[in-house]
């Protein structure tokens, strides 16, 4: 059985949308799946819930959700293995990984399978919600408001669109991108041969806030990396500039 509610009275008021935000919730523990949802409906945005991906997927693939929060310990295949079919069918949706599993390995698994964010069990209810607030603000206001020299930029005989959020292959194929992954290749094709530090890029991109240990943006990048393969020149489009940060190492043109 889902939880469903149509409450919207007021969106949260620190996401720029004229409609309230529509997340779902698959978590098979139904004490818990109860919480989040009256959670977020307090805070203005519609909530729905699933206990299992076989409930999950009439809600995602029916269009207008706007996050994804997703247990990795679901009955049956995993949230990391459905967290997988959601990259494939729907590449740019925010997804949160919540799991008692706290660790470091953990985490950077769920980031490196293409996870948004991760929240460790047991979390408090106001980190849960900034959290959901930042995905959500990140989502619906991406990199590309403030960007006032065109939507296309050309490094290296790569694409990216950036108000159409796609990549573009030299040779012509399309690069599926999850949102972490685009908003951070934008953040650096903004600023072609300039170090940006691991912090700013926490703060700028999708990537989750976090201690200073957190790998998540060095998890990107490798991401990216893979994606994007070697310069002509044998080296890495994103380079390491140790103790300091990354940049793109490549000239970048915008029209």
């Amino acid at each position: 059985m889902t939880e469903t509610d149509t409450h919207s009275a007021h969106p949260a008021a620190d996401i720029a949308a004229d409609m309230p935000a529509r997340v779902l919730i698959v978590e098979d523990d139904a004490g818990m799946r109860v919480l989040l949802v009256r959670a977020l409906h307090g805070e203005g945005i519609e909530a729905i819930g699933a206990r299992d991906e076989n409930e999950a997927w009439p809600l995602l693939d029916a269009g207008g959700i706007d996050l994804v929060m997703l247990d990795v310990m679901l009955p049956g295949r995993s949230g990391l293995d459905m967290l997988d079919d959601i990259r494939a069918r729907h590449p740019i949706l925010p997804v949160i990984m919540v799991s008692a599993l706290g660790g470091e390995a953990d985490r950077i698994a769920g980031l490196d399978r293409g996870a948004d964010d991760y929240v460790a069990k047991p979390f408090s209810r106001g980190e849960l919600l900034a959290r959901v607030r930042a995905a959500l603000r990140r989502a619906r206001a991406p990199v590309v408001a403030d960007m006032p020299r065109g939507d296309i930029a050309r490094f290296a005989g790569w694409t990216l669109d950036l108000r159409r959020r796609t990549l573009t292959a030299p040779d012509g194929t399309a690069v599926e991108l999850s949102g972490a992954e685009h908003d951070l290749l934008a953040i650096l094709v903004q600023h072609p041969h300039r170090v940006i530090g691991r912090e700013r890029l926490l703060e700028l991109s999708r990537a989750r806030r976090a201690q200073a240990s957190d790998r998540s943006i060095d998890v990107l990048v490798s991401r990216l990396r893979r994606k994007l393969g070697d310069s002509d020149q044998g080296d890495t489009l994103i380079r390491t500039v140790r103790g300091r940060g990354y940049m793109l190492a490549a000239d970048v043109t915008r029209s």
